[in-house]
């Protein structure tokens, strides 16, 4: 797909959203303006193929009321797709304003997202046609990388810049997590797959902070968070679970998560700014993480 297709798609999906609702001559009238036309309107036919094309690329549906002539991006009621949808066009709009940011080159600075442009269409593409994946798999903790790791692709998910694949381990029988920054040699096989039927990837994460699950009980957690530090988790929460009781000087965060790695390592960032007050056996474990790190400098 040629990049001006790709920029087109987004200056479409993006104005849309932006409008709400829009006819088609008030789209070309912006159209003739943006700086991806040549001045002249995009032609009725090749609209209707953007929009074929913008559905069967990003599953993002641009309607159209009947009795207006308007257009309008469809709303999508499954929480998981509308996640991903709202995801799309934040990504989109963000795009399409940093394409139009030639002139401030050096005065925008981005994070880098490893692999995502290497491996990641390669999983999207064994997922869409349910077929294995085979690649090589360095771990940090061992010298040398795994030869021949075969997975079922069942989803991916980001989080703090990196991409992860979670699927069945063909020869452990098991549901493993995988960074794409750490694959080699991947590739797409002949061998076909079925998604379980109750397979949720929403539900794999339900009670997790990042990407890393395991089959104990989630605990109810309370953090007793400063007043400054409250505001960034009001913006943004830790976990969907998350509620607040507010107190003059401090407010406590009550949640319903999984004691995991990410989550420690979470806690530990926020210093004194966090504390934790239940369960007993996650604030014993901040505590001795605490311990440890002061030991470094005595």
């Amino acid at each position: 797909m040629a990049r001006n297709k790709i920029a087109i798609y987004v200056w479409l999906v993006d104005t849309i959203e932006s409008h709400r609702r829009i006819t088609l001559d008030q789209l070309n009238r912006l159209w003739c303006r943006s700086s991806l036309s040549d001045g002249n309107p995009i032609p009725r036919r090749t609209f209707f193929n953007y929009r074929n094309a913008i559905e069967d690329m990003f599953n993002i549906n641009i309607q159209c009321n009947r009795s207006t002539f308007e257009y309008y991006i469809e709303n999508c009621d499954d929480e998981a797709n509308a996640r991903m949808h709202h995801w799309l066009l934040d990504s989109f709009s963000t795009t399409g304003m940093l394409s139009n940011a030639g002139d401030l080159h050096g005065r925008i600075i981005v994070e880098d997202v490893p692999s995502a442009r290497e491996h990641l269409p390669v999983v999207i593409q064994a997922m869409r046609e349910n077929k294995r994946i085979v690649f090589d798999y360095r771990t940090y903790k061992r010298s040398q990388p795994s030869k021949g790791v075969k997975i079922c692709p069942y989803f991916v998910k980001i989080f703090k810049q990196l991409w992860y694949v979670i699927g069945y381990n063909v020869a452990d029988g098991k549901i493993k997590t995988y960074s794409l920054d750490r694959m080699s040699r991947l590739n797409i096989t002949d061998d076909t797959f079925t998604l379980p039927d109750d397979f949720n990837a929403t539900a794999f994460f339900q009670h997790s902070f990042g990407i890393i699950t395991n089959q104990s009980t989630p605990k109810d957690i309370a953090l007793r968070v400063s007043t400054t530090q409250a505001k960034y988790f009001r913006a943004l929460p830790l976990h969907p679970s998350q509620s607040e009781e507010v107190h003059d000087t401090y407010s406590i965060f009550r949640y319903k998560m999984l004691l995991t790695y990410d989550l420690y390592e979470a806690i530990l960032s926020y210093s004194d700014n966090v504390e934790v007050l239940s369960p007993p056996e996650l604030k014993a474990q901040i505590i001795s993480s605490l311990k440890s790190a002061l030991a470094q400098y005595e």
